[in-house]
């Protein structure tokens, strides 16, 4: 048994979870290691306790990893961990990261410039047709669009980032050979083919209450920003916003008729801080420095009243407040996420995406041990 193997046998055991994987990890220091341990030197672990270092102790009766990984080779997905250069960077910096992920289709680089779209299932023909043009437009722009493949909302949105000959990602809240919405057969395969299905749940894992949320952290975890389109005020969308604030990332709400329940989640999303957002342009402002060429136009006008950074006579990307004083934390000698975390005072989350920001700006560098130095 390889590295690999052991942690898809952890991700099988039920209650074991990516908080206490990574718990273990730290005491044993190798998923191998965590399977072969005896209950009593797991439960000496902080966080494990008796009844899980029991489960994981009898892994072997309770969960049949032979036939997980023939399936993976018949069915022909992929796994990958967070140790592999094609995990989603962002996905990396939440709390609770999947140990694994299983893939159909291919992930790439450049899906580290993702979109989620999300909203409600039963969505109006005016949800579904604004989705699919801020599908098609982002898709058209170079961002990879990532939703969940539910009904309504997701499935426009990546309907027309299909439509665009782009990049799209389906979470699914099930094993990645079950096909909720059944419906949505034909759109997943397409999917497949040209983007990638992902999930962290083992095969034949059926959708519950449980496994939404779930999900839906991974769609705000891989993900710049999440727009929420049209959505009620119990909408799952509003689960997928909330975790987006929390991992410090933005969020984009596309207002609706004020008479509509559709609309309510979306307007209070608005007053609550999120970013109104009426086109494409209010997103891809957002992130112009992902796109150079096309936001060189805005910061050579800024350079010409003084407005922007200049540094060597080439115009920089301005900065925000948050990275400006992380930036100030980073010199040239290498520093550590953590120390940068403790001396700017600032949650973790806002702190790992100024970093990815100042590093995508080529302010910083960032080296093995996630430890960080002046670019």
């Amino acid at each position: 048994m390889n590295a690999k193997e052991a942690l898809i046998a952890l991700n099988m055991i039920e209650h074991v979870g990516p908080i206490r994987v990574r718990q273990l990890l730290d005491y044993f220091g190798d998923p191998v290691a965590i399977l072969k341990a005896s209950r009593h030197r797991l439960a000496q672990v902080a966080g494990v306790g008796e009844e899980i270092a029991e489960l994981i102790a009898q892994w072997e009766e309770k969960i049949d990893l032979t036939a997980e990984l023939q399936r993976i080779r018949e069915y022909g997905c992929r796994i990958i961990t967070q140790d592999d250069e094609l995990y989603p960077p962002l996905l990396r910096q939440i709390y609770d990261p999947p140990i694994v992920l299983y893939v159909k289709g291919e992930l790439k680089e450049s899906d580290r410039h993702s979109v989620a779209i999300v909203g409600s299932r039963l969505s109006s023909p005016y949800g579904s047709e604004t989705a699919r043009k801020f599908g098609y437009q982002l898709a058209s722009r170079g961002m990879t669009v990532v939703s969940g493949g539910a009904k309504g909302i997701d499935t426009a949105a990546q309907q027309g980032a299909l439509r665009a000959k782009g990049r799209t990602v389906t979470v699914l809240g099930t094993g990645i050979n079950i096909v909720f919405p059944s419906e949505n057969a034909a759109l997943f395969e397409r999917i497949s083919e040209t983007g990638a299905l992902i999930t962290q749940f083992p095969f034949y894992r059926k959708a519950d209450r449980q496994t939404f949320p779930v999900r839906n952290r991974i769609v705000a975890g891989m993900s710049l920003g999440t727009l929420v389109v049209e959505a009620n005020r119990q909408s799952g969308a509003l689960i997928t916003a909330n975790m987006a604030v929390d991992y410090g990332r933005q969020v984009f709400a596309v207002p609706g008729r004020i008479d509509s329940p559709r609309s309510k989640g979306c307007h209070d999303l608005i007053k609550q801080g999120a970013q109104l957002c009426e086109g494409t342009e209010d997103i891809m402002g957002e992130f112009e420095y992902l796109f150079p060429q096309q936001a060189m136009t805005s910061f050579e006008l800024e350079s010409k009243t003084g407005d922007s950074n200049s540094i060597g006579g080439q115009v920089q990307p301005p900065l925000s407040e948050i990275e400006a004083r992380v930036l100030d934390l980073v010199g040239h000698e290498q520093t550590t996420i953590d120390e940068v975390i403790h001396q700017a005072g600032l949650p973790t989350p806002k702190v790992s995406v100024a970093l990815l920001n100042l590093e995508r700006k080529g302010f910083v560098k960032q080296m093995p041990g996630k430890r960080f130095c002046r670019g």
